[in-house]
């Protein structure tokens, strides 16, 4: 999933969920996506970290975390 996709899915998630921090609409994105992604978004996590911190679930939020993010900041 590229990451402009996985922006997309995050916008929507939240647009379902407004009343949700960041983090619990990244849950639920990497939920959505289904266990190919999640291993994918964790697989990237450990590359662009070096490290595999956490669980497969917890890794693959943090990376929805982090392009979500980075992208987000890119644009101010």
């Amino acid at each position: 999933m590229r990451d402009e996709e996985l922006v997309v899915e995050f916008a929507l998630t939240r647009l379902d969920n407004p009343g949700l921090d960041l983090e619990e609409i990244a849950a639920l994105v990497v939920h959505r996506v289904g266990p190919e992604h999640m291993v994918e978004f964790a697989a990237q996590n450990l590359a662009d970290r070096g490290e595999l911190r956490g669980a497969l679930f917890e890794a693959a939020v943090e990376h929805v975390m982090r392009v979500v993010l980075t992208l987000r900041d890119a644009q101010d």
